[in-house]
């Protein structure tokens, strides 16, 4: 009887925890989203939207190959830094995550993630060109920057920067991470069919050592990985989203009307209307793209490029492959099942039942696996994030083995922990670092859209965009791009750029 009491009291407070957390971001939110919209809308209009223009540009700057190094190693191609923040994005957001909007805000929501992708594009190529322009040089011969960087190099406000780096180290390094495990064991006990205390701890205790021996190698063994295992699990995923589509192509143009209607509160699905389906999507839609947040630009800066602007636009392309791609995927095999709203399903379980209900039980496992390295890259993704802005704070890597430490423990946690809860949080640091974002990219744009014109000439020359230290008037603070930084590959005996 005790013991019943004391599960009965737990419950209620972490009720109680949730409520709380909810009721903070319900408030706290629409300043973000008004933050978001509003200056997503500004980049468009001034740089005449070209999150749209420049797609050729986009595809042909991710295949591009890296620069050498001064030590005769290659560095990051494009294409690797973009696989580093693809494992970031493309995870559980795309898969539990939309799962968790649709089940809360409708069909609609996926209007609205839509809606946040093309918006949030623009200002994704902003901020992963100012980090590549700001960017620095590791102990290690590799580059690192991000937001933290470009406040202190452009904006000269360190201070800006530092708090940013906390932010980022805990939200990702930490929250983000919870959210990742969390979600593995909520699709592992899907397929087994229970969810148990010894299930939870196994599977954390598995988590935790794969990531733990990927992190302590680096951002070179982070990129490796990334690159070879998000492409094929996304592949994969996208192949039975298709074949999914295609045996319900008679029901696609229906599912199509559900979603707008629902978006504009036309058709009532979910309780809130046109509130539950906006605000549903555009939360959802930044925890999966990122645009705005200030954490793909970590890993844009780790590119070793010819111009700033071609990793802003690779950047660009990833808010593209991520939420038109991956998460509209998600949503077709969801709603194409029929659902029923409001049936307590939620996260991964909705995803897995609706797999299954369309191509069978194999589905069930088949999603518990993929999420699981989806998942997994994602850890390894967002941990790269908190490692280069610890560095950003300590100036050393003496810290990083700690650092590396407690993002393990926290990965074995999320295993452990209530899953709204964990989402919750997730939301409330999510709209924290990207405010701080937002606040830093509006005086700096002018300087990206300098760079984009510099871009732009020598690409109606006909020439292959390079940038060096000085060819922009005015730009304070530059600690790389003076010439001799690298080479290009295959130019190795051109001497300085």
């Amino acid at each position: 009887m005790l013991r019943e009491r004391t599960r009965v009291t737990k419950i209620v407070e972490m009720d109680t925890a949730v409520d709380f957390v909810t009721d903070i971001n319900d408030t706290f939110w629409y300043a973000v989203i008004a933050l978001l919209i509003g200056s997503g809308l500004y980049y468009t209009v001034r740089s005449r939207f070209i999150q749209i223009r420049l797609v050729p540009d986009m595809l042909r700057s991710i295949v591009e190959k890296p620069e050498v190094q001064p030590d005769g190693t290659p560095g990051i191609s494009a294409f690797r830094a973009f696989s580093v923040s693809a494992a970031s994005r493309v995870g559980t957001g795309n898969i539990a995550g939309v799962a968790i909007a649709i089940s809360l805000g409708g069909p609609g929501a996926v209007f609205w993630m839509w809606a946040m992708a093309l918006i949030g594009a623009a200002t994704a190529f902003l901020e992963s060109t100012l980090a590549q322009l700001y960017k620095v040089r590791d102990e290690d011969g590799a580059f690192r920057g991000g937001p933290a960087y470009y406040m202190q190099y452009g904006l000269r406000k360190r201070w800006m920067g530092m708090i940013f780096a906390v932010i980022i180290t805990v939200t990702y390094g930490f929250v983000f991470n919870a959210v990742q495990t969390n979600s593995i064991v909520d699709a592992v006990a899907g397929s087994v069919g229970e969810k148990t205390t010894f299930l939870q701890i196994g599977v954390g205790l598995v988590v935790a050592v794969l990531v733990g021996a990927v992190i302590f190698g680096g951002i070179r063994r982070i990129s490796a990985v990334s690159q070879v295992v998000v492409p094929v699990m996304a592949l994969a995923y996208l192949v039975i989203g298709v074949i999914v589509v295609v045996l319900n192509i008679d029901e696609v143009p229906t599912m199509f009307r559900l979603i707008v209607e629902n978006a504009f509160g036309l058709e009532e699905i979910v309780g809130g209307g046109f509130a539950a389906a906006f605000m549903n999507g555009i939360r959802r839609g930044l925890f999966s793209n990122e645009a705005g947040m200030g954490s793909a630009p970590n890993a844009g800066a780790t590119a070793s490029v010819t111009h700033p602007v071609k990793q802003g636009l690779v950047q660009s392309l990833g808010v593209y492959f991520d939420t038109l791609l991956v998460c509209s995927i998600t949503a077709f095999i969801i709603l194409l099942s029929d659902p029923e709203f409001g049936s307590g399903l939620e996260g991964a379980t909705l995803i897995q039942n609706a797999l299954s209900s369309q191509l069978g039980d194999w589905t069930v496992h088949f999603l518990a696996v993929l999420i699981f390295f989806l998942a997994f890259t994602s850890v390894i993704g967002n941990y790269y994030y908190s490692e280069s802005n610890m560095e950003f704070l300590t100036g050393s890597r003496r810290i990083l083995p700690y650092l590396r430490s407690a993002v393990v423990l926290c990965v074995f946690l999320g295993a452990i922990g209530s899953v709204p809860l964990v989402w919750a949080l997730a939301d409330l640091a999510m709209g924290v670092m990207a405010t701080v974002n937002l606040v830093a990219l509006v005086p700096l744009s002018g300087i990206a859209y300098a760079l984009f014109h510099n871009y732009s000439a020598q690409r109606k020359q006909g020439r292959d965009p390079v940038f060096h230290a000085g060819d922009v008037p005015g730009i304070r603070g530059i600690q790389v791009w003076n010439g001799d930084d690298v080479t290009p590959v295959g130019n190795e005996s051109s001497g300085a750029r």
